[in-house]
């Protein structure tokens, strides 16, 4: 039997078979999988062999977002226009994937990956259209009926992994790349007309803390897990376990659109992600031939630009129109073009993206669900798959570790200094090298897997007794008593100031190690629970201080004295702060005392206000948060809970947290929705797992994910865990067998193929 074909028996026994009932066995089978879901969803696929993990993989994570992984194949096939239509930037979307996920590209991926990896995405494949297969007549309303809800191939899954890996480089120029065209001399305000605006975009944040043995009660290690990733879209985590006797036994969280646990666990160590300060990709500047804005200069000669062009199938009032588009890709990589970088007759910019060509995440990921210890676990990640994080880790031995081994360009001190090229107005993180010399490009090192990536051997990485933590600046202050330096500046800043939620979680773990008895789960687990503000703690005093010489003011000032200075659901002016903060991280001179890269913790401190103008600007931002407050309805003293939640089925959750850039460790990014309030949520606490050991090496598995399994309104776990979360409530992962089996809701599907 094929693959991808079932028998006409076993179609018809498995389309009768439902949750809670065992299948019937076909004559013979391809994919044998069972699956266990206990409370609040959560599935455990266990299998005897990796096609059949990877069935149940798909199966079970297609449960609860069938209609968000359907769409995101859309995407990556560049085909969100052929059914949704060409506006809001679906166009520009679909001329991307399909130009740099092309065919070529796949068919690379692919001839890389291991019979084992190449197996469980077969698998993944099977059980994924067997899902759809299944529940045909009972897909989630949101796209019930849809006929963009269809089986997929291994090219599908491949091109999901690949539009994951280039999220932070190639990814984040879409438009740019879309729509870059050489310049017509013809029309002098052409390249003016049509250069997108220039943006940098920053990356979506994470906490990540390991205890080691010296400062744990139990002697063990202990992990905080607290990504800051989106509440809605595929980058949503799932909750998953994953087991194949005798090699794997794995739990924790995937991306919704990846076939991996990407943050978890097993019995021996466990990890975390956040997204690092490494570049994914540099610019190179082209020298254009004068006569022919289609070469480039290098070494002395010119080489040929290459168009591509893209068909794109558009909705069209009488059915399906194809459109072509153009893109120009040069031997670094794609050209893009935006106000900033324009395509002038003189000079274009191409993009060189450092995971394009990187096609061992799969291999990595399952090294890392294998790791016996932190070892174990630096061994895994430097086999290079993983893409634009940290990672943070500890284990039952009492190890922790820190480590930025992640997809970078292979660019030195040397080669920066060599080649690297100024221009007005760029962001001071965006390299721009030379591209009209063979000594500019990415060096290339033996020692790596991926061409023109730096070396695992050259990122910086540490192993600790007493701690680790990383809250998405660099690497420098992963534990303050061995500050990690001399690294290539493309990775990261050394001695520059720490973000306040950085400081945030420092300045909590050293009151931690100031008392007495050792680190407990329960205190690192209340690191996020108890939700303390470290701004205001640091800042609210002097501002208050401003407060007496303008008497409009006292309204704010009333709700901030009385302020708690957290942002539990129950606090109380919170949220003017937040409405001060966005006006006043902005003033010029605010600091009393400045940065010191020899006191990083405690640096920058303090409002300024010996200084009149800074008196003035905080007096300003003041007045204009009971603005823009008042103006919203919202009152000064409204209870968080009460202002920022989540909707779900007619009834507002209430969400704790509030913006990092302000000084939260417990983060929540929400806008301000005129009067409903802070909602809806955009990103921050998401997937939270405290790992830890006890004594004897007995597995403490606690977590929670924020938004709970589902999307979908009608499924039973679209607020189950929302409502615990509201309450400062955690659930214990069940692991073991004997845990599964003894969950009160406990429903098993055994599935073969």
């Amino acid at each position: 039997m094929g693959v991808r074909q079932v028998t006409l028996i076993a179609a018809l026994l498995l389309a009768a078979c439902q949750p809670g009932q065992e299948a019937a066995e076909p004559l013979s089978s391809t994919y044998d999988v069972e699956i266990r879901w206990t409370s609040y969803g959560i599935p455990h696929v266990k299998a005897t062999d990796w096609g059949s993990l990877g069935y149940g993989f798909a199966y079970a994570t297609a449960t609860d977002v069938i209609c968000v992984i359907a769409h995101d194949v859309l995407m990556v096939n560049g085909e969100l226009s052929k059914h949704h239509g060409a506006e809001d930037g679906r166009f520009d979307s679909d001329v991307f994937h399909k130009g740099i996920l092309n065919q070529d590209k796949v068919a690379a991926y692919n001839q890389a990956q291991s019979a084992r990896d190449q197996a469980f995405a077969d698998g993944y494949v099977a059980g994924y259209n067997r899902y759809l297969r299944d529940h045909a007549e009972s897909l989630p309303d949101s796209c019930a009926g849809a006929p963009w809800v269809a089986e997929i191939d291994a090219d599908d899954l491949t091109r999901l992994t690949l539009g994951v890996g280039i999220r932070y480089g190639l990814g984040r120029f879409g438009q740019e790349i879309s729509q870059a065209a050489p310049p017509d001399t013809s029309k002098a305000d052409d390249i003016a007309s049509r250069a997108v605006p220039w943006r940098l975009p920053t990356g979506i944040g994470s906490n990540g803390v390991a205890i080691g043995s010296e400062l744990s009660a139990s002697g063990r290690g202990i992990l905080l897990g607290n990504p800051h990733y989106p509440w809605h879209g595929s980058s949503r985590f799932h909750l998953i376990h994953t087991t194949l006797p005798g090699e794997v036994d794995v739990m924790g969280a995937s991306l919704l659109n990846t076939s991996r646990v990407a943050i978890g666990f097993n019995k021996d160590v466990a990890w975390t992600h956040t997204v690092s300060t490494a570049l994914r990709f540099t610019l190179y500047q082209l020298d254009l031939n004068p006569d022919n804005p289609l070469q480039y200069r290098y070494d002395g000669a010119y080489r040929d630009i290459e168009p591509r062009v893209v068909e794109v199938e558009v909705a069209a009032e009488d059915g399906v129109e194809t459109r072509e588009q153009t893109i120009y890709v040069t031997h670094y990589g794609p050209i893009l073009e935006s106000d900033l970088l324009p395509w002038s007759a003189s000079h274009a910019y191409a993009l060189r993206d450092a995971v394009i060509d990187n096609y061992v995440t799969a291999d990595t990921y399952d090294a890392m669900s294998k790791a016996a210890s932190t070892a174990d676990l630096e061994a895994a990640i430097s086999r290079q798959g993983v893409f634009w994080v940290n990672t943070i880790a500890a284990d039952r031995h009492g190890n922790a570790f820190y480590a930025d081994i992640s997809g970078t360009p292979n660019v030195d001190a040397d080669l920066l200094d060599a080649c690297r090229l100024s221009l007005e107005g760029a962001p001071d993180r965006l390299v721009i090298l030379d591209g009209s010399r063979t000594e500019c490009e990415w060096r290339e090192d033996e020692r790596s897997r991926v061409p023109g990536a730096l070396p695992t051997e050259e990122m910086p990485r540490l192993t600790r007794a007493d701690y680790v933590t990383n809250s998405n600046d660099s690497y420098w202050l992963s534990n303050p008593d061995a500050p990690l330096e001399g690294y290539s500046p493309i990775i990261g800043p050394e001695r520059t100031a720490r973000s306040l939620r950085t400081r945030a979680g420092l300045h909590m773990i050293g009151e931690l190690i100031e008392r007495d008895g050792g680190i407990t789960p329960d205190d690192i687990q209340n690191l996020l629970n108890n939700n303390r503000h470290f701004g205001a703690e640091l800042l609210l005093d002097d501002v208050l201080k401003v407060c007496g010489d303008h008497a409009d003011l006292a309204p704010a000032c009333e709700a901030l004295a009385a302020w708690d200075r957290t942002m539990t659901v129950d606090a109380q002016g919170g949220h003017v702060w937040r409405e001060f903060w966005n006006d006043a991280r902005h003033i010029d001179d605010l600091w009393a005392v400045p940065f010191d890269a020899d006191d990083p913790i405690n640096t920058p401190r303090g409002v300024n206000l010996d200084n009149p103008a800074v008196r003035q600007a905080v007096a300003d931002a003041l007045g204009t948060a009971i603005t823009t407050l008042t103006e919203a309805n919202i009152p000064l003293n409204a209870r968080l809970g009460d202002i920022q939640y989540a909707p779900r089925n007619g009834r507002n959750i209430p969400v704790p947290g509030g913006d990092g850039a302000a000084g939260m460790f417990s983060m929540i990014v929400t806008n301000l929705n005129g009067d409903k309030g802070y909602t809806p949520i955009i990103h921050g606490n998401s997937y939270m797992q405290v790992i830890s050991w006890d004594e004897a090496g007995n597995l403490d598995p606690r977590a929670m994910l924020t938004y709970s399994q589902s999307p979908e309104p009608e499924s039973p776990h679209y607020s189950d865990l929302t409502e615990i979360h509201a309450q400062g409530g955690w659930i214990r992962l069940p692991f073991t067998d004997a845990e599964i089996e003894a969950d009160p809701n406990l429903r098993t599907l055994n599935l073969t193929e």
